[in-house]
Formats: C-alpha cells, structure tokens, sequence
C-alpha cells in the first residue's frame, strides 16, 4: 500500500498494480490534486489511446483496466469525480469479456522461483478468482491444456465479491460441466485480503513438492508471498503481462 501525501497532509493509502505506467498515474494525479486542476481520464490515456480501447484489445487490456481501478480508489480517498473512468472501466471490460477464450495463458506463464524449469509429478493451481475471473481462459489455456484435475486446484472468493458474481461464474463454469464447488472451492469470512490469505494457507498446508505450481493472479503481494514459502523442487508459474 502506497501513502497518498499531497502538500505534507496524508489523505490515505492506495494499492499501485504492477502495470508500466501505474506511477506515472499515481504522480499525475497527485500533482493535478496539489495544484487543484481538474482531473480526469486525460491523465491516464491520450485521445488516440482511449479510441484504441474502445476496440477489443489481445490479453485483455489488463493492465489498463488495473490503472482504471487505481485512479478509482483515489477518487474515493481525494473526493473526485470518477463517473466517467467507471463508465470506460466498464465499457474496456464489456468489449474483452466478448473474447475471453482467445486471451491464451499459457503464452503468458512465467516462472519466478528459478532460471529453468525441473522435473515435477504433480500440477496444482491456486486461483484468485476475483482478481483474474476469466473462467474460458483459464479452462481453454491451463486445466485442459496442462491436465490439471478439480482436486488440485484451489480457489476461494469473498462474501462480497461472491453475492455479486456468483451467477456469473456459475453461468461461465457450466458450459464446461462445472460450479464452484467441483473445485476445492472456500467461501471467505468478511475482511480485506481475506481469500488471498487462505490460498496462501492451503498452499503452506499443502506443501507440495516437486510440483508445477500456477498463481492466478494479477496480485502482486499475493505473488510474491507465495514465492517466499514455496519448495525449491517446485517450478512456481505467474502470470506476466
């Protein structure tokens, strides 16, 4: 979480995604709030940018749906208008969800935790379906692609996010025979990061070795605190942008 400090008062703290342009933002905003201009989503994307996400974008336009996200936040923590960034948030999400199968994930798997992958037995996925729900995807790119079976992938959701999408999910997941529950599937408790931190917990309860490890997540924190505890004998895959 980043301190949000304007003219030496500190109005809160924000979460900045792990995206190229993400503090470039972040500073931008700062700047137009101390000099009280007006802020809007000219600091985010130039005209022939915003004109080129009103076109379906490959991988999903993630990272700018992200600094959308961010610049959200700061309005609701400086108290400025963000109408129109959720309108275009919405719209970028709209366009990208027509083609969620052709967002291939596979091409974007990275290991972290070694320079080559080693040997493994077994695949296990651990899946924040709130930060990353692109359910085709992720049936199309990995489960089917990589046979990875219902019992070794691990999910969870909060109550909020739950009440909210679950008809959606559920609508997604059933054209490949599946709900929530044919995975290892937990309803959270009320609490910021809660679901981030019982995936991380399953994963340490687990323990796998020498195992192919996937990180659905765009999180960075979340990321990285599965990288400190995970086995060296593990290839321990995320996604990059």
């Amino acid at each position: 979480m980043q301190k949000i400090i304007i003219n030496k008062h500190f109005y809160g703290k924000v979460d900045i995604p792990d995206t190229k342009n993400a503090w470039r933002i972040f500073n931008t905003v700062k700047n137009a709030f101390s000099r009280d201009e007006a802020i809007g989503l000219h600091l985010l994307f130039g005209k022939k940018k915003q004109k080129a996400l009103s076109y379906y974008q490959p991988g999903g336009s993630w990272e700018e749906i992200e600094e959308l996200g961010m610049f959200i936040e700061l309005g609701k923590i400086l108290s400025f208008d963000t109408k129109e960034a959720k309108k275009f948030k919405a719209m970028i999400e709209q366009i990208n969800d027509t083609a969620h199968t052709h967002y291939n994930i596979s091409k974007r798997l990275t290991i972290i935790n070694k320079k080559s992958a080693s040997k493994t037995k077994e695949k296990y996925v651990f899946w924040d379906i709130e930060n990353f729900a692109n359910i085709p995807a992720m049936f199309n790119h990995l489960f089917e692609k990589f046979d990875i079976p219902d019992e070794h992938v691990y999910l969870a959701a909060n109550p909020d996010s739950l009440y909210i999408y679950k008809r959606e999910w559920e609508t997604e997941l059933y054209d490949y025979g599946k709900t929530l529950h044919s995975f290892n599937f937990t309803k959270c408790d009320h609490g910021k990061n809660v679901a981030d931190d019982l995936l991380l917990s399953q994963f340490q309860e687990l323990a796998p070795k020498e195992s192919d490890v996937y990180i659905m997540t765009y999180d960075r924190e979340l990321k990285e605190r599965f990288t400190d505890v995970c086995h060296e004998s593990n290839n321990l895959y995320i996604m990059s942008k």
